[in-house]
């Protein structure tokens, strides 16, 4: 478990998983299928669940979709995959989870955005239809706020409210509070329909990071639900990832936060787990969550002309990664184990040491041998190429997770 207290929140079920502070962190991700395509969007949720996304969100648009919804989660259940699937609903949801009330049953969670339900007095009717349709079920709601397409109305209400004011305020600070009022209100006229307390997760996404801060830690202060963090576009590769991470990592480190989605644009066509990846990476990062043993490995320099040290840090990264399916069942709290796979004298033999089990190569123009640790304990010196050294330390890997971890 973290180091890092958690903001105390209520919990919250979503099918086999449950969201709140007397929990782990929930990654989530998202599909970019045609739900409508049963196969793809099987083939996709299993993907990103095998990734490791704890429960996956799946687009509700039409009625096509709708009534794919039941089929989806029955093939993943025929496969053994155990996998919470969110309905995203937005200008339709109201008729589409009356209509297909097969859809309503399925769905382990229903994401509403409050700016897209409708205007004017519809808004109130169609947010309660989604409500009642929740209740009936017993299922749990995101209510899901955005700054793209945050509440006209309200907005437009908060604005002229300020104009008036005596001590206005910038545009962008009453945005900000246009959306916690969002998310709030929203809240508070799901339960006065009816729905518990402990069936309400908010979020409130916005692009900028400094801004995700600002109105997740006035949200955290005014309210004990669960809350959904993540940037509404992150962007594309590294500066998603990147981004993501400025965002995330602030609010984690003060316990808000009970799930994450790292919201990445791929490459056309390229697979969606990248995005899992990085939130795993983040919460890893910030010793929130372990998902994998992790790789400890120096950038390199003048003293490692050769790329030996690279390559086994690689190919030993992967092989964990690899092992992790099968030993995820037998040694459990195998996640936690820390490898270290050094370069060079300088640093190799002390970061070695501090691992849990580790090996310092040779650099360049060092005697080509390389000291293996374990537990701080010098244990065994491997000789040979480079193929030769990788294996034998992964064999030594494998033999130190059976005694540690083996039951």
């Amino acid at each position: 478990m973290s180091s890092i207290p958690r903001r105390r929140t209520v919990n919250v079920p979503v099918g086999s998983v449950t969201m709140g502070s007397d929990h782990p962190v929930v990654v989530q991700s998202m599909t970019n299928t045609d739900t409508s395509d049963v196969h793809a969007t099987v083939q996709q949720v299993a993907a990103l669940h095998r990734a490791g996304s704890d429960v996956v969100r799946v687009t509700v648009n039409d009625e096509a979709a709708a009534r794919a919804v039941p089929e989806i989660v029955d093939v993943l259940d025929q496969h053994g995959l155990d996998v919470p699937i969110v309905g995203d609903f937005h200008f339709n949801g109201h008729k589409l989870l009356q209509a297909v009330p097969d859809a309503a049953a399925a769905l382990a969670k229903y994401r509403i955005n409050p700016g897209n339900v409708g205007v004017g007095a519809r808004h109130d009717e169609n947010f309660a239809r989604i409500v009642e349709v929740a209740i009936q079920h017993d299922k749990p709601v995101r209510i899901g706020v955005n700054w793209g397409s945050l509440d006209g109305a309200l907005l437009t209400r908060m604005m002229d409210e300020n104009a008036a004011s005596s001590d206005p305020v910038d545009a962008h600070e009453v945005t900000m509070r246009a959306m916690v009022e969002s998310a709030l209100g929203s809240a508070r006229m799901a339960e006065e329909v009816g729905l518990a307390h402990d069936r309400i997760v908010l979020s409130a996404k916005i692009s900028r990071a400094p801004d995700l801060w600002d109105v997740y830690r006035r949200l955290a202060a005014r309210t004990d639900y669960p809350l959904h963090l993540g940037l509404t576009e992150a962007g594309m590769g590294t500066k998603g990832a990147v981004a993501s991470a400025a965002g995330l990592v602030p609010l984690l480190a003060e316990g808000i936060g009970d799930t994450i989605r790292v919201s990445l644009t791929p490459d056309p066509g390229a697979p969606r787990e990248r995005e899992v990846e990085i939130a795993q990476e983040i919460l890893s990062a910030v010793g929130i969550r372990r998902f994998a043993p992790s790789v400890t490995a120096c950038p390199g320099c003048g003293r490692t002309t050769s790329t030996l040290f690279q390559e086994m840090a690689r190919d030993i990264d992967a092989y964990l990664k690899d092992r992790m399916e099968v030993w995820r069942e037998t040694y459990p709290g195998v996640e936690h184990l820390n490898v270290a796979v050094m370069g060079c004298v300088v640093n190799g033999p002390g970061e070695s040491k501090h691992a849990d089990i580790g090996i310092s190569l040779p650099g360049t123009g060092e005697t080509p041998r390389a000291p293996v640790y374990e537990d701080g304990e010098l244990v065994t010196t491997l000789e040979g190429d480079g193929a030769t050294i990788a294996r034998a330390f992964n064999e030594r890997v494998q033999r130190y997770v059976e005694r540690r971890y083996g039951s």
